[in-house]
């Protein structure tokens, strides 16, 4: 076993460490996360550290015929060891073993808790153990980024899981205030004003509030975590043709068209302190277009209103590459954009594409962020 104690040795290394998450067992998150693992090129340019249990991992690495090999890591200094003193050798999976609720070691799965396509309550444990574990590192700073593998909310909820999924869980961990998702693919970035809402209930959950939010922290963070520092923001109307003058609804008249024009009176600043450097937010402007817009480079980023109307586009553009950001946290978080895909779990098929996408996404989000702390610290210190 590779402990996590030792003394650093000389050397540096500031490659930033993302804890990935196991997600659930019984599902594809560990096949993708050893595909994952064999792809050329991978990790680039981070250190990868798997929070999960052993049995799940080892089963998928002899599923695929895989060289990997897991280096399990104990003890609690993970930063010095792993960005300084450890180099991990070729095809090696430095794997952690999550905390329970109270802080004490995992006693491990058994084969009977991780049977392909059918969760269990420890399967369910074991996830929820994992997410607890790599958010739990990165508020302390032994973690630069989380990725998380996919779990199914309906399983976990059975089992007395109280939040909507991911995001409200690393919400509550993390004491955040508003947390807004975006799907970013290369080419698209959507930033989603409501997510799991029936569609009857949209426009009734869509006040100027909320619009408020949603766009200053995009804005914000398309300039704090992609390096984009005057974001162009379209915003998606929420009827047909934007409503058409009200012709076909007032979201747009009554909310969204008020809140764009705050905006333009007083725009959000994302240059940080003492910079000139601003975001332009534009719209409503109709859905059946602005993605097309956006696309062309018009913009940087849309805000749709609901779910199908900002995730249609993106996954058929980026069915493989988009990755689920959580946009306003104080950690950096992404994830996969797919779910547990309990009908090919142990076929050796999954596609691990928006994994690694995830993980590169969350090392550049992190290594941004850091830019952009260095920056405000240094004009503090002028």
């Amino acid at each position: 076993m590779q402990t996590l104690t030792e003394s650093p040795r000389e050397g540096s290394n500031t490659r930033p460490i993302v804890a990935i998450t196991m997600g659930d067992p019984c599902g594809v998150g560990p096949e993708i996360i050893v595909k994952a693992f064999d792809s050329p090129g991978f990790p680039g340019e981070c250190v990868p550290l798997v929070i999960g249990d052993s049995l799940p991992i080892e089963r998928a690495i002899k599923l695929l015929g895989s060289s990997a090999v897991i280096r399990p890591m104990t003890g609690p200094m993970l930063r010095p060891y792993l960005s300084v003193a450890f180099t991990m050798d070729s095809g090696a999976i430095a794997l952690l073993a999550p905390a329970t609720r109270d802080g004490s070691s995992t006693t491990g799965l058994m084969p009977a808790d991780i049977e392909f396509g059918k969760p269990t309550p420890a399967a369910c444990e074991a996830a929820v153990s994992c997410i607890r574990t790599a958010v739990g590192l990165a508020v302390a700073g032994q973690a630069d980024a989380v990725c998380t593998c996919p779990i199914n909310k309906e399983q976990l909820h059975k089992q007395g899981f109280p939040f909507a999924g991911h995001t409200e869980f690393i919400r509550e961990l993390t004491l955040a205030e508003d947390v807004v998702m975006m799907l970013a693919g290369p080419r698209l970035k959507v930033a989603l004003a409501t997510i799991h809402v029936a569609l009857a209930d949209v426009a009734g959950m869509l006040t100027k509030e909320l619009l408020r939010k949603v766009i200053r922290i995009t804005a914000e963070s398309m300039s704090r975590d992609f390096a984009v520092k005057s974001p162009r923001i379209a915003v998606a109307g929420l009827n047909p043709h934007a409503g058409e003058a009200g012709k076909f609804g007032r979201g747009e008249i009554e909310v969204i068209r008020p809140v764009i024009r705050e905006f333009e009176a007083a725009p959000v600043q994302t240059g940080g302190c003492g910079s000139d450097l601003y975001a332009h937010i534009s719209g409503p402007w109709p859905a059946d277009t602005v993605f097309h817009r956006a696309m062309l480079n018009e913009f940087d980023a849309v805000v749709a209103m609901y779910h199908d109307q900002g995730l249609i586009p993106v996954k058929l553009v980026h069915f493989n590459e988009a990755v689920n950001v959580s946009l306003g946290l104080p950690v950096v978080r992404t994830s996969v954009d797919h779910g547990t895909a309990y009908d090919i779990a142990g076929m050796g098929t999954a596609d691990p594409g928006s994994l690694i996408n995830a993980v590169s996404l969350a090392a550049s989000i992190a290594r941004n962020r850091k830019n952009v702390s260095e920056q405000v610290n240094g004009r503090s210190a002028d």
